[in-house]
């Protein structure tokens, strides 16, 4: 038996892995070989790829028949490779036999891997081209497509998305997708997911920072294993699109002269809003709107200095309207408005006598001063009408009985329906009588006084306004008061009566009266930054001590703005004026706020009060607003208490003051300071 040396064996897988990965072909075979006989040092020895299944065939030429020698067939994993042939020696025994396998199986082995290899490396290169052929494709595309995580990270960018926002590849790839939006709610991949794919308008931003349209379709993005790995995105640039569509509604929709909605924009737009007052059971007014003068000074001057008078008309009434309201160009010098945020439909008058007032003021055109003054009608849904075309038909029908009754008068107003005219008369007459007594001293006050409920002392007194018309005499607030309040005139109204309350208190003091409290009423349109400073200066002209002022104010000014309103009031109590919280309960403000504000009375309006002690509800609601004013530290006054019943029920709650006809009505000055000579207790 011939042993071989343990580096023979090692040299020869050497040699075997070095020939199969560097040889190929008739080389290969000649290493082979070599490596067999050197292995088995045999003289002859060979490597036959893939010969017959009998060797005897394949060797018989190679040497002598009966001499000698091995074949050992070479495979792997049911592949066959070929055949190992050795001779020449005079004899062979069984540990030949298992050196010549044992190199069969390590070249089978490493002919197997190499032949895997060498198909993936071919694989790999084909999936190369075929990636490299799909990039070429997708770069030669005008559309840019990007692809992004389940997290909104950008993963592929072709050159399409290069040449449409200006970002090379390395600069977007590994960048959130947010960074190219402009105003759009990044949960909006959520919402299409759950909806499915669909194509959607946008708005992005380039590297430039131009901000254009584009086009965005998505798509799923899977693995290899079909799960969920992301999103592709498909977009296009449509901004001139866009702009042609504009351009298309402006022409469709928008008068051209004036930039406003045309009668098809507004007829759209008030069915819309009379959609909305349908379902909260509101009303809505439709105006009018005829230009005076204006036929006259377009024939004398030209239809360019009456394209510019429109142009200015049309600029001033949408800047007296608020935002919600909808003005229209009909057609020539009419106007219409639609007005659906209404309390009551008389509303309507006050808005008509703004825009009337807005043109008040000359325009200048070319040198030009003119005027021009317009006459409205009013149609009130859903009385006139339940769809845009009657109401506008019905507000013409009422435009037309203004300008006929007014005589070319520019403040004319009428209704469609007779019967809301009549009102609106009365209305606006009304008005104009409380214009005048604001300034021909009509207006007075009385005084309410206020008792403490332990001691039945007076302690206070509200100042109530009055209206001494000349000719209706004396009308009621309840007439009065909600018109100043819509009109705005409540504003001078408010400032009136600060100033008179204030002035009577130093003139009680000045007359030797002992000091009291003098409670105003604040309306919400009052409430307005230069309130304190108002009633500052009014203190200071009538030399009154700030702590015999009271405001009182309502809930509703409260939920106004809290915190621009908790400002103005920590600026009035730091005067040392009090405030107090008018007809509690009846509004809507929050607890969570009310603790917040400096409140030092809280009011009980008269509607609670009325029942006492007889319905339980008042008497519940009562007791609360008491056990509240207890809780918050604040006095609690109840108001229009005229039985001793009543005075009893609040006494027993705890209420702190009270005041009604049970003491005393409203009193003139002169009779609320004879009443206080007379003996009413002296307050402290």
């Amino acid at each position: 038996m011939f042993l071989r040396p343990a580096n023979d064996i090692l040299g020869s897988s050497t040699a075997m892995c070095e020939a199969v990965m560097r040889m190929r072909g008739e080389a290969l075979a000649a290493e082979l070989g070599r490596i067999a006989r050197s292995l088995l040092a045999s003289p002859c020895g060979v490597f036959v790829a893939a010969a017959p299944v009998n060797p005897g065939h394949a060797y018989a030429e190679l040497y002598p028949r009966n001499m000698p020698g091995l074949t050992q067939e070479i495979t792997c994993n049911g592949r066959h490779f070929g055949w190992y042939a050795v001779w020449g020696r005079m004899m062979y025994d069984e540990s030949d036999r298992e050196h010549l396998a044992s190199l069969a199986r390590l070249t089978a082995n490493l002919l197997q891997m190499h032949t895997m290899a060498l198909h993936s490396t071919h694989a790999y290169a084909a999936i190369e081209r075929q990636l490299s052929t799909q990039n070429q494709i997708l770069d030669q595309i005008n559309e840019s497509v990007l692809t992004m995580d389940q997290t909104g990270y950008i993963t592929g960018w072709n050159k399409g998305a290069e040449r449409l926002f200006g970002y090379t590849e390395l600069e977007a790839v590994g960048r959130s997708i947010l960074f190219l939006y402009v105003d759009e709610d990044p949960s909006f991949r959520d919402a299409f997911m759950e909806q499915g794919g669909q194509v959607m308008e946008v708005r992005r931003r380039k590297k430039s920072g131009e901000v254009f349209w584009a086009s965005l379709s998505l798509a799923p993005l899977n693995d290899i294993g079909g799960q969920p790995a992301g999103l592709i995105a498909y977009l296009s640039d449509i901004t001139q699109r866009k702009l042609t569509e504009e351009k298309l509604h402006e022409l469709a929709y928008l008068d051209a002269l004036t930039g406003l909605p045309n009668r098809t924009l507004l007829s759209k737009l008030i069915e819309q809003l009379i959609a909305i007052a349908q379902r909260n059971e509101a009303t809505g007014c439709v105006l009018y709107i005829d230009l005076n003068r204006f036929k006259s000074i377009n024939n004398a001057l030209g239809r360019p200095v009456g394209d510019e008078l429109l142009r200015q008309v049309a600029k001033r009434f949408r800047m007296t309207l608020r935002e919600q309201d909808v003005v229209a160009r009909m057609s020539g010098d009419e106007f219409a408005v639609g007005l659906f945020e209404l309390r009551q439909h008389f509303e309507a008058t006050t808005v008509a006598r703004k825009l009337q007032a807005c043109l008040l003021e000359p325009f200048i055109i070319e040198g030009h001063q003119l005027r021009v003054g317009c006459s409205i009608g009013i149609s009130v849904y859903p009385q006139d009408g339940a769809d845009p075309e009657a109401l506008l038909r019905h507000a013409d029908i009422a435009m037309a009985r203004a300008k006929q009754g007014s005589n070319g008068d520019d403040e004319s107003v009428a209704f469609y329906s007779r019967e809301m005219n009549e009102g609106m008369q009365e209305r606006m007459r009304l008005e104009t009588d409380l214009r005048h007594a604001l300034t021909h001293g009509e207006l007075l006050l009385h005084y309410q006084p206020k008792f403490d409920i332990g001691s039945n002392r007076l302690v206070g007194a509200e100042a109530l306004v009055r209206w001494q018309h000349p000719e209706r005499g004396l009308v009621p607030p309840a007439e009065f008061i909600p018109l100043a309040e819509s009109t705005g005139l409540i504003v001078q109204v408010g400032e009136w009566v600060l100033q008179q309350a204030c002035a009577q208190a130093a003139l009680w003091q000045l007359a030797g009266l002992a000091p009291m409290r003098l409670a105003v009423n604040v309306s919400a349109r009052e409430f307005t930054a230069s309130l304190p400073l108002r009633v500052a200066a009014t203190l200071a002209l009538h030399n009154l001590d700030a702590r015999w002022l009271e405001l009182e104010i309502t809930e509703s000014t409260l939920m106004d703005d809290i915190e621009r309103v908790t400002d103005i009031m920590d600026q009035i109590t730091a005067l040392g004026v009090t405030l107090s919280l008018d007809d509690f309960g009846t509004g809507y403000s929050s607890l969570s706020y009310l603790k917040r504000f400096p409140i030092d009375t809280l009011k009980i309006d008269r509607s609670f009060t009325m029942g006492l002690p007889a319905d339980g509800n008042d008497c519940a609601i009562a007791s609360t607003i008491i056990s509240i004013g207890q809780q918050l530290k604040h006095k609690v006054i109840a108001e229009g208490v005229e039985t001793a019943a009543q005075l009893e029920f609040l006494r027993g709650a705890g209420c702190d003051e009270v005041q009604g006809y049970l003491f005393s009505r409203p009193l003139s000055a002169i009779a609320f300071e004879a009443a206080l000579r007379a003996g009413w207790p002296k307050a402290d």
